[in-house]
């Protein structure tokens, strides 16, 4: 094969060849119209940059009112009107070049800087790229002046007019108008989709600042409409500058945050949504030092943490408003200012993320949860002992298959929540005889025998005792309003332990064990306040001596088979007390305050010590009268006798510890004692006493908890939450 080494193609020219035929191009400075264009491109992206800048520098200038016009996006046309301090005639001429500013003089006044805007190049950029008037007023000026730019440049309205500003009529204020945005940059101008999403974006620029800036009202509409698309009052607070631009929906699951340190030199403040709302899309209006920006990072952060709130796909709202120390925020980072540098980042981020997985803990008992109630076709008195296989599947299985339905959509199983007390309980997952010999029993409600209830003509008296009243009111100051919720909506659950008083029950999709002897205990005293002096009473037929019961409780006492319980009474002193003399001291003390027993409380004691009547607190529900003795014996020294509200107080609480139920042992551990030393009569009435209090507790206590109680945070410490459905819930998606 022939090859023709004459031909150049594909072959590399020799350095000496290149170099002749193009020579190095020299470097020239660019031409300024090019620089500004070239800066202007950078910095007006679009018309919602142009619109934010205007904003900042509206809301620099003081004003209270701003409004925004717009006409196919913000392109054809963009006005912005305040009513601030304006502009001053002398600064015109100089007002669109760039890098020319009243906010800063020296460099090291970036570090201090408490305006949004401080570079002046934003008017100087539209200037570049678009025709820009002015129309401005201050309050020292008799009249408004007028001046159009172009290039930066102060240029006349029309061809062979000068280009001074003008003076017109005007409002105190300025006026911007941008015209034909775009309109020497093409490629620019092609490259946007659609006018209506510009607009949008400009909404979303108005809004955000609407929803900051307190105290400002603003008001943006298309050009030729009458109605407004944003329109916010100057007093309006900032809840409902969220419910007029995003709506109620988001408004009304909204929570305050309110977080701050010092060593880390950061204040976060602003409202987000709790656990019941949710989006498709994250939506964060961040400011930080009261500059709208973005940030990945925090945005991120906030999702991972609602990430244990939300279901799956779900996302927040929220507004952060972060003020740092300017000394330790970098602003001049970006052309726009959109993205902002500050010290400590991940300690302030973690900070403020802890205090919102706070604030959604502790309002996720008002969370909103898909319910589901019984079914007409539902059996409700089907004896579980003879249900079949068949018979146990749930009814609602048939009923939604049945043919010609339509199937509606099943809520998830973490959201139901069981609202009826005839509902499958717990109990009848155990054993038959279980169910038939104690469970029959107790699910009855508490019968009444040797007991009558007779109505008196007695009127209500109305108290107007100081005392009861700072006592009342004492207690109002102490409410938990989540505890109490609880309460007023719970479903008793059972009886747990009768020796330590425990119960369960449900609130919402959480399990609960309660000290019900603490919850009775503050449930009676304030029973005592709110009926003060209009009791009923407990009769007793025959009377009972009181001498002779204080003798019983001081012969318990004396002998120490209740030394645990009498720890009131010191090891020190114990030997010195003279046992004969304390039945003759509480019984004449108890007959000396007799009338006043007998007005206030219903205690009924004679001149000779017969006790004819106790106060009763609750109906259908009688005290255990074993305890009769040790309360009589405890109101000799355990009530204040001297001062009337500590009288009054002392005594309500020593009558809400007799009416508290009593502690009985498990079964289990009086089968587990010495069988020869157990008495089979004393083992019948321990398990029917324990019957009644399981009937009392389910009938009737609860039910007056779920009606009266108001939840002190003294009871938090007899309140303890076990399972969480929610919880649980993720507990199996994991496994």
């Amino acid at each position: 094969m022939e090859i023709d080494s004459s031909a150049p193609r594909g072959m590399k020219r020799k350095a000496a060849e290149s170099s002749a035929e193009t020579p190095p191009k020299r470097i020239r400075a660019l031409d300024t119209n090019v620089v500004n264009k070239i800066a202007a491109g950078e910095i007006i992206v679009a018309p919602m940059h142009a619109l934010k800048e205007l904003v900042e520098n509206a809301v620099d200038a003081g004003s209270t009112s701003l409004e925004v016009l717009a006409k196919d996006g913000g392109l054809k046309l963009l006005q912005i009107t305040d009513n601030g301090h304006g502009i001053n005639r002398d600064d015109l001429p100089i007002l669109c070049e760039r890098f020319t500013t009243s906010k800063l003089q020296v460099f090291e006044d970036l570090t201090s800087i408490g305006t949004y805007g401080f570079r002046g190049e934003a008017l100087a950029s539209i200037s570049h790229i678009a025709h820009l008037t002015v129309t401005t007023k201050t309050a020292d000026s008799s009249c408004a002046w007028r001046a159009h730019y172009t290039d930066g440049k102060l240029c006349p309205s029309k061809p062979g007019q000068s280009a001074d500003p003008k003076p017109i009529a005007g409002r105190l204020g300025t006026q911007i108008t941008v015209e034909d945005l775009f309109y020497n940059a093409l490629a620019r101008q092609r490259a946007f989709r659609s006018k209506s999403d510009e607009y949008a974006k400009i909404l979303d620029v108005v809004g955000r600042y609407a929803v900051h800036c307190t105290g400002v009202a603003f008001s943006c509409k298309k050009h030729g409409e009458s109605a407004m698309s944003i329109s916010v009052a100057s007093n309006a607070k900032t809840v409902d500058r969220i419910r007029q631009i995003h709506g109620s929906s988001v408004a009304n699951e909204l929570v305050p945050f309110d977080v701050k340190d010092d060593k880390w030199g950061f204040k976060a403040s602003g409202w987000t949504s709790n656990a019941n709302y949710h989006l498709k899309k994250t939506t964060i209006l961040l400011f930080i030092n009261h500059r709208a920006v973005e940030s990945q990072t925090i945005r991120k952060a906030v999702e991972h943490t609602y990430s244990a709130f939300l279901p799956k796909g779900g996302h927040p709202f929220i507004y952060l408003n972060l003020e740092i120390d300017p000394s330790r925020v970098d602003v001049n980072v970006h052309p726009t200012k959109r993205e902002v540098n500050f010290l400590n980042e991940d300690e302030i981020i973690e900070h403020i993320c802890d205090n919102l997985r706070f604030q959604l803990t502790s309002v996720d008992t008002s969370r909103t949860f898909t319910t589901q109630s019984l079914l007409p076709t539902a059996g409700l008195n089907t004896p579980t002992s003879t249900m079949s296989a068949n018979q146990r599947r749930p009814h609602r299985e048939t009923s939604l298959n049945e043919p010609g339905t339509q199937p509606s959509q099943r809520p998830t199983e973490n959201n139901l929540v069981r609202t009826d007390a005839k509902a499958r309980k717990i109990t009848s997952m155990l054993p038959p005889t279980m169910q038939h010999s104690n469970l029959a029993a107790i699910n009855t409600p508490p019968p009444i025998e040797d007991v009558r209830y007779d109505h008196s003509d007695h009127q209500l008296i109305q108290c107007r005792l100081t005392t009861v009243k700072d006592l009342r009111a004492s207690v109002r100051s102490e409410i938990h309003s989540g505890l109490t919720e609880t309460f007023a909506s719970h479903i008793y659950v059972g009886l747990v332990d009768s020796r330590r008083r425990i119960a369960a029950i449900q609130g919402g999709v959480k399990l609960f064990l309660t000290d019900y002897g603490l919850v009775s205990s503050e449930f009676f005293y304030q029973v005592g306040l709110t009926d003060f002096g209009n009791f009923g009473s407990i009769k007793f037929d025959p009377s009972l001596s009181v001498r002779e019961l204080v003798k019983a409780a001081v012969r318990i006492e004396k002998s120490g088979s209740q030394a645990k319980a009498a720890t009131e009474l010191s090891p020190e002193t114990e030997n010195s007390i003279d046992w004969n003399a304390i039945p003759e001291a509480v019984t004449a003390q108890l007959i000396g305050r007799r009338e006043m027993l007998l007005e206030y409380f219903s205690m009924d004691i004679s001149v000779d010590g017969m006790l004819h009547a106790l106060p009763l607190l609750l109906r259908d529900y009688t005290p255990s009268l074993a305890k009769l003795p040790r309360f009589l014996m405890r109101l000799g020294p355990y009530v204040n006798w001297e001062d009337e509200q500590g009288c009054f107080d002392t005594f309500l609480r020593e009558l809400a510890s007799f009416y508290a139920p009593e502690q009985l042992p498990e079964l289990d551990e009086v089968k587990a004692g010495e069988m020869e030393a157990v008495d089979p009569n004393e083992l019948d009435r321990t398990k029917r006493r324990r019957e009644a209090l399981a009937r009392s507790l389910e009938h009737v206590l609860f039910p007056a908890f779920k009606a009266r109680l108001i939840a002190t945070k003294g009871l938090l410490n007899g309140v303890v939450e076990v399972a969480n459905l929610k919880g649980l819930y993720k507990v199996f998606e994991r496994c």
